[in-house]
């Protein structure tokens, strides 16, 4: 017998893949309950404010916005609930989107059971992928058949506004009225692969492993289901949005239960949004040799249009070694409609270099004007023994034991003239002298090549628990640009952040920058530099430190941080001390009472289970 709890969660994650709220008796058909069952709990969870009640002719419910920080116990005909805690912090306002977005992802991990999340993510992803490639077609679709039924079957239409061309057999509405049957495996692959046949962009990128045996074909009607249940309002574009936050969120959370090698694939966002936030990529070309499932290129897109920028004003481009995070990154550009070069070869870009053959216009090479980059930290397996002799290497040869200054090097030299990168490296290439890597960032720091550091706090990777930093590189630092800004005279200078103790918790093993924190560092990266609005650049002991080429020289060409910005100045506690000692009595005894509060909670509810003292 499904228990009180279990219901519970089944009516909160169906509410949620409705899209957070629906009439009553939309969610009644939805969980195919009988309509005491559903009354009962509704009732519950209403009492318990994890849903409001809505108006309308039938009635509606919706999820209550996410609680303040809070330690509870909730209680359901007699059982509790494990106590839940929120990781908001007290002045962060909850996110809906995210809230959203998370009951999707419960709710699909559900349905996972033993399915290896490695293996899951494809299915997942792929049905996301293939549900809003078939909305933002069916909307064309619909707005063609009013204004010209003949143009609605005109593939042409379609490309002109860069929506994908469905075949009616792949089409969402097709396989959601067979997601029960126990063929819907086979259909979802022939989907699959006639989406490809008709779209030349997507050709060997999408998943065809729908129809294999070990895949659970009541489990993929179910998730079909779910997936067909979210929300998107009005208009292609609120689709866009909607399916291309939920991918974006997928991929975190697959990069979580993989683990390492969900680091493979997958940056946290929090740092991809301080690199474009930095480098502000208004306008150019945007490139990333190492792009993973594309985070680095949706950042910069989400940049462009809160800006108030045109999204074709940057150019994308990328390379990814790795075939199944290629085929990764293709979709989630296409989900956000983003037009982009993203080559693929098992070889990678030292040893295949595909941006190094791309030509502009006057048949020249091209050069990216941004470079925003998370290279695998520390390899050693990168063949650099076969290229001593490279042109990239124009501040020494990189070990072959180790790539991180293959990388550093490779990215300078594909920077135009005023061009700027950030890269994401392990600290150890702060300091390294080994093999030669010592001589080669001498000789970067000594032609200036070097414009920020950044120290990064610990656990913000899934990868690793490698600290890691930010390296951010300059062709020009004379008088370069940055957006509509001019840029004052920087040479001989470089700017030091420490950033260390930044960040929030927000798991046992995690660590996630905040808003504020990535504003705090952006701004102050773009006062040093000289940005209109950007307000005057000061030094800040502890955390931030604008050092001449002398001062560098003295610390033997190292970058760390930590060795520039020096100790936080202490702060002057002026309450008087007996006001002090008064007021956090106060707030203890107060805390005592709370304490005492909840124990009497917990012991009733232990009581009616049987088990008192």
């Amino acid at each position: 017998m499904t228990s009180t709890a279990e219901q519970i969660e089944h009516f909160i994650a169906t509410l949620a893949s409705l899209g957070g709220s629906a009439g009553n008796q939309r969610l009644l058909e939805a969980l195919a309950w009988p309509e005491s069952t559903y009354q009962r709990i509704k009732q519950q969870l209403i009492e318990t404010k994890r849903i409001n009640p809505g108006r309308g002719r039938g009635g509606s419910v919706a999820l209550a916005p996410a609680e303040d920080t809070v330690v509870h116990i909730e209680k359901f005909e007699g059982q509790p609930t494990q106590p839940k805690t929120k990781d908001l912090q007290p002045n962060q306002a909850p996110n809906p989107e995210i809230d959203y977005a998370d009951a999707l992802w419960k709710a699909a991990d559900k349905l996972r059971g033993n399915m290896e999340p490695s293996d899951y993510k494809h299915v997942a992803l792929g049905l996301i992928f293939l549900k809003y490639i078939s909305d933002s077609f069916e909307a064309r679709h619909a707005e063609l058949l009013e204004e010209d039924p003949l143009a609605a079957e005109d593939k042409d239409e379609y490309i002109a506004d860069n929506i994908f061309w469905v075949p009616k057999e792949a089409r969402w509405s097709h396989l959601k009225a067979n997601a029960k049957r126990p063929q819907i495996g086979t259909l979802v692959d022939d989907a699959m692969r006639a989406i490809e046949k008709d779209n030349e962009s997507l050709k060997s990128v999408l998943p065809k492993e729908y129809a294999r045996p070990a895949l659970n074909k009541v489990m993929l009607g179910e998730l079909i289901d779910l997936i067909s249940g979210i929300a998107l309002g009005e208009g292609e574009n609120k689709s866009k949005d909607v399916l291309g936050r939920v991918y974006e969120y997928f991929l975190s959370q697959f990069a979580g239960s993989e683990g390492k090698r969900g680091g493979e694939f997958y940056t946290p966002r929090s740092v991809v949004r301080l690199l474009v936030e930095m480098l502000e990529p208004y306008q150019g070309r945007v490139y990333d040799p190492c792009c993973g499932s594309g985070g680095m290129f949706v950042q910069s897109e989400k940049f462009v249009r809160e800006h108030g920028g045109r999204i074709g004003d940057i150019a994308i481009y990328g390379q990814e070694s790795n075939y199944t995070t290629w085929r990764l990154a293709k979709m989630n550009l296409a989900v956000r409609r983003i037009d982009a070069d993203i080559s693929w070869n098992n070889e990678g870009s030292f040893h295949k270099d595909e941006f190094a053959a791309k030509r502009g216009n006057d048949g020249a090479p091209i050069k990216a004007d941004f470079i925003l980059a998370n290279p695998p930290f520390n390899i050693s397996d990168w063949g650099g023994e076969r290229l001593k002799d490279d042109v990239r290497w124009k501040f020494g040869i990189p070990p072959a034991g180790n790539a991180n200054y293959a990388w550093l090097q490779h990215i300078y030299h594909h920077l135009a003239p005023f061009g700027t990168a950030g890269v994401v490296l392990a600290n150890g290439s702060m300091s390294s002298g080994q093999s030669g890597e010592g001589d080669i960032r001498k000789a970067m720091i000594e032609a200036d090549t070097v414009d920020c550091m950044v120290a990064l706090p610990g656990q913000l990777f899934y990868s690793t628990q490698i600290p890691a930093c930010l390296w951010f590189l300059a062709r020009d630092k004379s008088n370069g640009k940055a957006g509509k800004s001019h840029l004052r005279d920087r040479r001989g200078e470089v700017l030091f952040i420490d950033a260390r103790n930044m960040g929030q918790l927000v798991d046992r093993t995690r660590r996630e920058l905040t808003d504020d924190d990535a504003l705090k560092i952006a701004t102050t990266y773009h006062a040093w530099r000289g940005e209109q609005n950007a307000g005057n650049y000061q030094d800040i002991p502890g955390f931030c430190k604008s050092s001449t080429l002398e001062e560098i020289r003295e610390h033997g060409h190292v970058l760390t941080p930590g060795r520039y910005v020096g100790a936080q100045t202490a702060e002057i506690d002026s309450e008087v001390f007996s006001e002090k000692m008064q007021r956090l009595s106060a707030e203890w005894r107060q805390w005592q009472k709370e304490a005492t509060r909840l124990t009497t909670v917990i012991e009733a509810n232990l009581k009616e289970l049987g088990y008192g003292g």
